[in-house]
């Protein structure tokens, strides 16, 4: 019988699967740009031969909203609120490295419980985040438990922080200064209760994922990422200490009241989607420690220090970082004088570390993929901004 142009005959793929090299042809496949595991408005560009990726490339600015232009168009106490909606899950952290830009520039001393306070605010802010993402990373290899989990133990920590600040999720909290006022009465048993509880439960959490037979099968080994690599990425955070770099801004170049405290930075060596895994949920334990010890140290007086009726700061530039919940979170603030800056510059850990991923999926299997995208624990707000 005649084979059709163009169409290979049985024996001929028979021959080539014996010989080991059976040519097949490669496919583009859009996962995204609204995908669940990708945590926003993301595309990957998947190039697959088979059941393998040979070549992944990531594409953002779904969710491009020109935060560096639209904060040149607003003084300086608006731009908290504006700000703490790039990473929506680390909203009141995204705050404190503008604050603290503009105290540095103003030589603005903030009070000792004000910068108590932050270090506490920042804390409970970390575990929401982290919590967070045990959520939906269990959630995208198919265990849906973790979620009630989590936000079960979310709870009494918003509702701690929507106490205090009034919002829930943009909270618009740290002023140029200190606070924009102290936390009220009953905040800190609200914090405590959920704090410890986390702390409680955790051997539930590992039972739940870290000591699942199936949860291990999914996750080591796979989606490495090299320590050498990491760093040429400029990747940081979780994702970075899940590598084995063991650096943390908290503990490298302290800022606020964190050298005062004690705590470990949690790294693992693999670099694979258990050991990120891992180091997000030992952060929570040590975040937990950093806020009991904060409140047993917290000074009474004010919380906001003597910042002039208006904000404007002189002329000059810095740059200052702080660890946020992903990772370096920088802002290069350029000020000509005005209420306004002229120019700020932001440096998302976000962005870094999804640029990683074209690297991590190469010559990954197509189900490992979902796996590996969730273990990135990346905001597109963050990347996008």
């Amino acid at each position: 019988m005649a084979v059709a142009p163009g169409v290979r005959d049985a024996s001929e793929v028979a021959e080539e699967i014996s010989s080991g090299r059976l040519v097949t042809e490669e496919m583009l496949l859009n996962v995204g740009p609204q995908h669940p595991a990708t945590h926003g408005v993301f595309r990957l560009l998947a190039t697959i031969d088979g059941e393998k990726l040979v070549d992944a490339e990531p594409v953002i600015g779904y969710m491009h909203r020109g935060y560096e232009k639209l904060v040149e168009q607003r003084d300086y106490r608006q731009i908290t609120n504006l700000v703490s909606r790039m990473d929506w899950l680390s909203n009141i952290q995204n705050e404190l490295p503008l604050a603290m830009a503009v105290e540095s520039l103003m030589e603005i001393e903030v009070p000792p419980r004000a910068q108590y306070l932050r270090v506490i605010m920042c804390e409970l802010n970390r575990i929401l985040n982290h919590l967070m993402f045990f959520a939906s990373f269990g959630a995208e290899l198919g265990a849906i438990t973790p979620t009630f989990y989590a936000f079960r133990e979310r709870e009494d920590i918003q509702m701690a922080m929507e106490a205090a600040t009034g919002g829930r999720m943009h909270f618009g909290f740290f002023r140029p200064g200190g606070l924009k006022e102290d936390v009220p009465r009953g905040f800190i048993a609200q914090a405590l209760k959920g704090v410890r509880q986390v702390i409680d439960r955790l051997p539930d959490y590992e039972n739940l994922l870290l000591g699942n037979e199936i949860f291990k099968q999914r996750t080591i080994g796979v989606g490495v990422l090299e320590k050498e690599v990491a760093y040429s990425y400029g990747v940081s955070g979780p994702i970075a200490r899940g590598s084995g770099i063991d650096f943390d801004v908290r503990k490298d170049e302290p800022y606020l009241v964190y050298d005062q405290f004690d705590f470990q930075v949690s790294t693992a060596p693999n670099g694979d989607c258990f050991d990120r895994f891992w180091v997000l949920v030992h952060e929570v334990v040590e975040s937990a420690k950093i806020v009991e010890q904060a409140f047993e140290g917290l000074p009474s007086g004010p919380v906001m220090g003597k910042v002039p009726r208006v904000v404007q700061a002189p002329v000059g530039e810095i740059y200052v970082r702080s660890e946020n919940s992903l990772g370096e979170l920088g802002m290069y603030l350029i000020s000509d004088g005005d209420r306004r800056p002229y120019r700020l510059k932001i440096r998302t850990p976000s962005y870094n570390n999804v640029s990683a991923l074209g690297h991590v999926l190469r010559d990954t299997f197509v189900s490992d993929m979902i796996a590996i995208l969730g273990s990135f624990f990346f905001v597109l707000g963050d990347i996008d901004r």
